[in-house]
């Protein structure tokens, strides 16, 4: 799928206007009405804005990968990624337990 065509569908589930989109990133709605039909592609600090606005990733919002990244669940990935390497491993050995077991659920 195109940037366009992500950025329209991700502002419209989110119930944004390209006036609204274009407001917060200080230009127009045509501008906005233009990275969305693919005639223009926007800046990289353009579309990184364009993405934070939008709460998805930029890999998703330009087609590098077609999931949307949880950002709740980033947060806590990354608090997990900044504690001390005793304390991520316990971490991360209860987490992998907890999703094997529901792995091994839904085989049943």
């Amino acid at each position: 799928m195109s940037f366009g065509k992500r950025l329209s569908e991700v502002g419209k589930s989110m119930g944004l206007s390209q006036e609204e989109v274009a407001k917060h990133l200080g230009t127009k709605a045509p501008v906005i009405g233009r990275y969305e039909r693919d005639e223009m592609k926007p800046s990289i600090e353009t579309a990184t804005k364009l993405a934070d606005l939008l709460e998805v990733s930029l890999d998703y919002l330009v087609g590098k990968t077609d999931v949307e990244v949880d950002r709740q669940l980033l947060k806590r990935v990354l608090e997990v990624q900044q504690m001390e390497e005793e304390d991520r491993e316990h971490i991360l050995y209860t987490l992998d337990a907890l999703i094997k077991n529901v792995k091994l659920k839904s085989i049943a």
